[in-house]
């Protein structure tokens, strides 16, 4: 396993490409594939062979001339590098149907992140749980945050609400917002925001089939 220390900062996009790695890595281990090479990533992902090879060497230097990367070892130093190994909490807000859906997910904290806990306005709601979380009322919000030490945050409320929650993420010690409300936050240069907008998705598959066999 590498010292992640020792590797250069990647850009966004390699950062954004490293799970599909990771995903096609432990395909390979259950195929019993000893060795993975970047070609064979590039062509398993469909991607540039240069760029694979780019962003491997970024996060190990575990790869050898022909044989390519242990496939176990390849496996551990991009998770290492994803922060995969130290799980972080984080707070969710809004327990509506896409709140419930993510709570009820249980595939997070195989990628580090680990709901600790739900928040809504709905006095029906708070009080209750969903996929084994509790939903609190959002006037705990500040004071739990605070005392878990939670530094990331999920955004999962209707738009017109969505800059109110960011606002209180924010002022209660918030670092990282993960926000499926359609709308752009304003927050401090400090606060990192991931946006994951369905409906420009939804757009980029709706013109491609526009394309390819009209309306």
């Amino acid at each position: 396993m590498e010292n992640i220390n020792k590797f250069q900062t990647i850009s966004k996009q390699a950062l954004q490409r490293l799970p599909y790695y990771l995903n096609f890595l432990k395909s390979q281990k259950a195929k019993k594939q000893s060795n993975t090479s970047a070609s064979m990533i590039a062509e398993g992902l469909r991607l540039n062979q240069v760029q694979v090879r780019k962003d491997l060497a970024a996060v190990s230097s575990g790869g050898r001339p022909k044989t390519g990367y242990g496939t176990e070892d390849l496996i551990s130093d991009i998770e290492q590098f994803l922060g995969y190994n130290n799980t972080h909490d984080a707070i969710l807000i809004g327990a509506g149907n896409l709140g419930r859906s993510l709570l009820s997910y249980k595939g997070f904290e195989e990628c580090g992140m680990k709901i600790v806990a739900a928040f809504d306005i709905d006095k029906h709601v708070a009080g209750t749980e969903a996929g084994g979380h509790p939903i609190f009322p959002m006037e705990k919000l500040e004071d739990l945050a605070g005392r878990l030490k939670v530094k990331i945050g999920i955004i999962a409320v209707p738009a017109e609400s969505a800059q109110e929650v960011c606002d209180l993420l924010v002022g209660s010690g918030i670092l990282a917002i993960w926000n499926f409300a359609p709308v752009y936050l304003d927050a401090p240069e400090d606060i990192l925001i991931q946006n994951e907008n369905m409906a420009a998705s939804l757009a980029v598959l709706s013109k491609h089939v526009e394309e390819k066999f009209g309306r």
